[in-house]
């Protein structure tokens, strides 16, 4: 089995997808080194590599679902004006802003994340596995397996992708950076959902974004 701090630990060293490097870690047996030159081969290091480039150019868009229920307001930068006009950028941007009205981010990535909210969802994590008669060297595996299902809800780069959710949203974007050969990154994204805060009856909005999208 391979561990998750392995999984970031090969992320971090590649800026690889995390299911990129989960999958290179299997087909390597665990061997660090060798994961990073099997993903090195696949390309996907080289897209990382372009991450510390600036880039200010790009798009902002906006997307409007069920007659104005929801809004979706998303800035995604490229390095050129040149990329910004691209096709294939231009739609995943748009796929970008249908990604948040569907499935809710709240922030873009995990080093984005109130390290005090990780915290008091650690203690509850932690209160419940306690309540359950958990002995105490199994609840900090389950805290720590609730913990990256939480990013996985909260960070729009590691939520499933709404249009192939065998891949990441961040899995999509070195791919995209990977053909491009520009460095592209999400830089914000504002999600309005009328009445939000308010007492309503629950609605499927991810499964009705879908289905606009023709899936």
């Amino acid at each position: 089995m391979i561990k998750a701090s392995i999984v970031k630990e090969l992320r971090e060293r590649t800026g690889a997808g995390m299911m990129d490097c989960k999958k290179a870690l299997v087909d390597t047996n665990g061997d660090m080194e060798k994961a990073i030159e099997l993903l090195r081969e696949k390309g996907l290091s080289a897209a990382a590599k372009r991450a510390g480039r600036i880039a200010t150019e790009g798009i902002v868009e906006s997307y409007i679902h069920g007659g104005g229920r929801i809004g979706v307001l998303i800035e995604v930068n490229s390095e050129t004006d040149f990329v910004a006009k691209n096709e294939g950028f231009k739609n995943f941007v748009k796929d970008m802003a249908m990604q948040v009205a569907a499935s809710s981010p709240l922030y873009i990535s995990r080093e984005h994340v109130d390290t005090e909210l990780i915290e008091k969802e650690k203690e509850i994590y932690r209160a419940q596995a306690k309540n359950e008669g958990k002995p105490d060297n199994i609840i900090e595996k389950m805290v720590e397996g609730k913990i990256e299902k939480f990013y996985k809800e909260i960070c729009l780069l590691e939520q499933p992708f709404i249009r192939d959710t065998d891949k990441t949203v961040n899995d999509v974007l070195l791919d995209l950076i990977a053909r491009i050969g520009e460095n592209i990154t999400i830089r914000r994204f504002t999600r309005y959902e009328l009445g939000e805060g308010l007492q309503k009856k629950d609605e499927d909005f991810a499964k009705e974004v879908m289905l606009q999208m023709g899936k």
